[in-house]
C-alpha cells in the first residue's frame, strides 16, 4: 500500500490529504510542526473555483457556518472616490459562492475531516520535516523528521513512497529540491494584519480595497452579526517599510506582534462609505506585521517521487485572494493525477504540467498588483481624487483588467461553472 507523507498541516496539506483519500489512497500521513492546531492568523477569501473543490470533497457544509458569502467587492481611491463595484460569487453568476473565513476556522474544519476519514493518527502534530533527499539510493525520498513535544525531543528518518511538500514559504522540501535558493525576496513593503470585533453598523457588508501608490487597506467581514450585534472583521494594511523591517529572520514569520495603535494612527483619516479604517484597526486585540515576500517561480516542482503544493510551490503576494484558493486546487489536481497514472513519477509530471505554468503567470501577475492595479492607475491619473471614474479609468479598461486576471487563475465564471476538471458533477451550490 502506497505511503504518502505530506509535510505541513495547513490549508494546502490538509486539502491534499482529503483529496488523496477521496481518490482512493488510504495510507497518508500529515506532519505539522505546531503542537496543536490553534485559530491563529487572520482572514482569507476563498474564490469560487476552490469552493467548488471543497464542495466535491464534502466539507463545504461544515465550513459555511463559519464563513460569510462575499457578495460584493469595492475598490476605492485614497481620497474616498469610488473606483468600481464588482459582484462576487453567486451574485456574479457563479454556481458556487466566494467565502470570507478566518484561516483558523478553515484549518479546523479540514483537520476534523482528515481525522474522521483517515483516522486520528493521520495528522501528527509537533513533527517537523527538517530535510529531505528526493532521490535516495532505493529511488524513494528519504525524509528527516524532528519531533518536539514538551520536554521531549527526538529525530527520525523515514522513506515514504511519495513526499509532498506543503510546508509553506520556507519549505524544507522545496529547499531539498532547489538547494541554495536563499530567503524569500522582499519588495520593500510591510503588511499589518489582524481581526477586530466591532458593531455591525461600524463595519460594511461588503469587501473593500482602498489606497494610492504607497498605502493600501483591505477590509471585509468574517462573520454575520452575533447576538450582541457585532461582527468579526478582517483587515490588512500595506505600506512602505525600512531596511531593518525586511531582515531575513522576519521573512515568512507571520506571528510577529505589534500594538494595533502603531498602525491605526497611519490610517486614522481613511473613511469609505462610512467605514473608518482607523477605528477598525484600533479595535483589534492584536496586530501582526511581516514583510511582503513571495517566491520566484520555479523551473520545476517535482523530482522523482517528491513534489510541492501551495506556498511551497508558488508563494505569491496576497493579491486577488489566490493564496489559499490555489492551494486547495493544487491538492485536488495532484490527487487526480496520481489516481489516473499508474507511474507516480508520470503522475507528478502531469500534475506539474497542469498547474505550474498557470501558477507562474499568477505569481508574476500579483507582482504587477493583479486586479488591484486599478487603484494605482486611478491615483497616477487623478491623485487628488475624481468625480467620475469613467473619465479616469474607462469601464472597458477596468473590465479587461479583472477579466484577464480571472482567466489567468481559471476562476472566471465559465471555467468554474463547467465543473471540476478533477472529477465530480457540476452541481453547484448557488442558493
Amino acid at each position: 500500500m502506497t505511503h504518502i507523507l505530506i509535510a505541513g498541516g495547513g490549508v494546502a496539506g490538509l486539502t491534499t490529504a482529503l483529496a488523496l483519500h477521496a481518490a482512493g489512497f488510504e495510507r497518508i500521513t500529515v506532519t505539522e510542526a505546531a503542537r496543536e492546531l490553534r485559530p491563529v492568523g487572520a482572514g482569507l477569501n476563498i474564490m469560487p473555483n476552490a469552493v467548488r473543490e471543497l464542495d466535491e470533497l464534502g466539507v463545504l457544509d461544515a465550513l459555511e457556518p463559519h464563513a460569510v458569502r462575499t457578495r460584493e467587492l469595492r475598490y476605492y481611491h485614497r481620497s474616498g472616490s469610488l473606483i468600481s463595484v464588482e459582484q462576487r460569487g453567486v451574485r456574479a453568476g457563479y454556481h458556487w459562492p466566494q467565502l470570507s473565513v478566518h484561516r483558523g476556522a478553515l484549518q479546523r474544519v479540514l483537520a476534523a475531516a482528515v481525522r474522521e476519514r483517515l483516522g486520528p493518527s493521520a495528522l501528527l502534530t509537533a513533527v517537523r520535516v527538517t530535510g529531505a533527499d528526493p532521490l535516495a539510493a532505493d529511488g524513494l525520498p528519504r525524509v528527516s523528521l524532528d519531533h518536539r513535544d514538551g520536554g521531549r525531543h527526538g529525530c527520525a528518518s523515514l522513506a515514504p513512497d511519495l513526499l509532498i511538500g506543503a510546508d509553506g514559504i520556507r519549505s524544507a522540501v522545496r529547499a531539498a529540491l532547489h538547494p541554495g535558493e536563499g530567503d524569500p525576496p522582499w519588495n520593500g513593503q510591510l503588511i499589518h494584519r489582524g481581526v477586530s470585533r466591532v458593531p455591525a453598523e461600524r463595519s460594511a457588508a461588503f469587501m473593500f480595497i482602498a489606497g494610492d501608490d504607497r498605502r493600501k487597506a483591505v477590509v471585509y467581514p468574517l462573520t454575520l452579526p452575533d447576538a450582541e450585534g457585532t461582527v468579526l472583521v478582517n483587515w490588512a494594511c500595506v505600506g512602505p517599510g525600512t531596511a531593518g523591517d525586511g531582515t531575513a529572520a522576519h521573512r515568512g514569520d507571520w506571528n510577529r506582534r505589534v500594538p494595533p495603535d502603531a498602525i491605526a494612527r497611519h490610517f486614522a483619516d481613511w473613511e469609505f462609505d462610512g467605514v473608518r479604517v482607523g477605528e477598525i484597526l484600533a479595535a483589534a486585540e492584536a496586530a501582526y506585521v511581516y514583510p511582503m515576500v513571495d517566491r520566484d517561480p520555479l523551473p520545476h516542482w517535482s523530482r522523482g517521487r517528491t513534489t510541492l503544493v501551495g506556498d511551497a510551490a508558488h508563494a505569491m503576494y496576497p493579491v486577488g485572494s489566490n493564496g489559499a484558493t490555489q492551494s486547495v486546487v493544487d491538492g485536488r489536481a495532484l490527487a487526480h493525477a496520481l489516481a489516473t497514472h499508474r507511474d507516480p513519477v508520470a503522475a507528478l509530471a502531469a500534475y506539474e504540467a497542469d498547474r505550474r505554468p498557470a501558477m507562474t503567470e499568477l505569481q508574476l501577475a500579483n507582482r504587477r498588483l493583479g486586479p488591484e492595479v486599478v487603484i494605482r492607475l486611478a491615483h497616477e491619473r487623478a491623485p487628488a481624487g475624481f468625480p467620475d471614474i469613467d473619465a479616469v479609468v474607462p469601464p472597458a479598461e477596468r473590465a479587461g483588467i479583472a477579466a484577464r486576471y480571472a482567466a489567468t487563475g481559471a476562476f472566471d465564471p465559465a471555467s468554474v461553472n463547467a465543473g471540476s476538471p478533477y472529477g465530480g458533477p457540476a452541481r453547484g451550490r448557488a442558493r
